[in-house]
């Protein structure tokens, strides 16, 4: 990933409603959400809806899959690891010590049901 993409990424979340939405559609993974469930529960009229989804599609961090008559959005996570990990890959300068709390604070959101069960 280049400083152009982690750019054009970080200005498509820059944004109130883009950075809900993606939050919800990553949330949802990995089914996804169609686009008019996705404006309903943010309360956003649907082409409003549609354009912000656009720009994160521009950016690489959603794609949409046309179903039937509806699109389905899914996060890029893959895109989500790359944007991640270029802001952190120099992190500390190579002292695991430091960057451990951050490393340790990423980890809940991956754990399985099975660890969460018990």
């Amino acid at each position: 990933m280049d400083k152009e993409d982690v750019v054009l990424a970080f200005a498509a979340l820059a944004q109130p409603t883009r950075l809900d939405a993606f939050r919800l559609i990553v949330e949802n993974e990995p089914e996804g959400l169609p686009a008019g469930e996705v404006a309903r529960r943010l309360a956003v009229p649907h082409n409003t809806m549609s354009s912000h989804l656009a720009v994160l599609a521009r950016a690489g961090l959603v794609a949409g899959e046309r179903r039937s008559q509806s699109i389905i959005y899914r996060a890029r996570l893959e895109r989500v690891r790359e944007l991640a990990t270029y802001l952190v890959k120099d992190c500390c300068g190579g002292r695991p010590e430091v960057c451990g709390p951050l490393v340790t604070a990423l980890a809940p959101c991956c754990e399985t049901r099975e660890d969460v069960d018990g």
